[in-house]
């Protein structure tokens, strides 16, 4: 069994098709049909039901095809990646949560710079979901996002878990406390969740937190971007649940709130390939462990009266996003 032989299986299965295929694959139909049947034979069972119009995969045939194309893009990226180091390339490509941009993301970023400083870096935000499929594709080398998504070429690693609060308008009736609240005393108000999409995102999070609890929202508002959930806020359009790393947006017209239910929380993800040792990417997660023991250490002498700051843009008691 070749490769040459997934491929074409892999183009019937797409198309449904022999003849689209053949097309597809800019070869004639009968040597494509008898490559499949080569194929069948050494599997030794039929992987298409000829009689079906469109064509179709039988029981072991759709077993075969999800092995199949991961083989094939397993393949596609060793091939991307020794193009890279024959060519000598130092890339990291990160892709970023929107949210992850106001925690420890931009430190992080700094102190690899400062230990390779002749890699280059590139940051692109894009959803979780987002996130997996340009992992596969080569695009990106490591994510950090906030959705369990579950994908066997993908190693996933939840960081930590932070703590969530809710946004509010300064004037509203809720803000004038600074005590934790529950989420279910936030059901007789407008919630704006972010993003819109894709799905599943950030935005199911928080409105599972309610219907776990048997709660709907006087009304749910979808918008696309955390940045204008706030300003939508600080207008008075409704309350928001964001991550503890957001508290420092918008000051002087939102209050932030913590939740004090247990389940108020949203991991933090960090995503790479399978089996993945690049060294760059090793780099980085020990970086990460070094930012998580300087900020335990600066929460600790903040604790006995102690100032200290570690740089990340919050002082020793703020929250990290990872």
């Amino acid at each position: 069994m070749e490769l040459r032989h997934l491929r074409y299986f892999v183009a019937v299965a797409d198309e449904q098709s022999f003849t689209r295929a053949a097309e597809r694959l800019h070869i004639s139909q009968p040597p494509l049909s008898r490559q499949i049947q080569d194929l069948e034979e050494e599997l030794g069972t039929p992987l298409f039901e000829r009689g079906s119009r469109p064509l179709k995969l039988t029981e072991p045939g759709r077993f075969f095809y999800s092995h199949a194309t991961r083989l094939l893009e397993q393949a596609a990226q060793a091939a991307r990646a020794t193009r890279r180091v024959a060519r000598m390339e130092r890339r990291l490509v990160i892709g970023f949560v929107a949210s992850t941009m106001y925690g420890a993301l931009p430190r992080l970023v700094r102190l690899f710079r400062a230990e390779l400083p002749q890699v280059e870096i590139a940051l692109e935000e894009m959803s979780t979901l987002d996130q997996t499929e340009a992992l596969k594709a080569g695009r990106i080398d490591v994510g950090f996002g906030r959705v369990r998504l579950d994908d066997p070429s993908i190693q996933r690693e939840v960081l930590r878990e932070e703590r969530l609060v809710v946004a509010i308008p300064i004037e509203h009736s809720l803000a004038i406390s600074g005590k934790p609240i529950i989420i279910a005393a936030l059901e007789s108000y407008d919630i704006l969740v972010y993003p819109r999409k894709p799905r599943p995102s950030y935005a199911d999070q928080v409105l599972s937190l309610f219907r776990d609890q048997g709660l709907q929202p006087a009304a749910v508002h979808e918008v696309q971007e955390i940045q204008t959930a706030l300003g939508l806020v600080a207008s008075g359009m409704g309350l928001c649940v964001v991550p503890t790393g957001v508290s420092r947006l918008r000051p002087d017209e939102v209050v932030y709130r913590p939740l004090s239910d247990p389940q108020a929380v949203s991991p933090i993800i960090m995503s790479t390939r399978m089996h993945d040792r690049n060294e760059d990417i090793v780099l980085l997660r020990g970086l990460i462990d070094r930012i998580y023991a300087e900020h335990a250490a600066a929460r600790q002498q903040a604790d006995i009266g102690t100032p200290a700051s570690v740089g990340l843009g919050g002082g020793p008691n703020a929250d990290l996003s990872f």
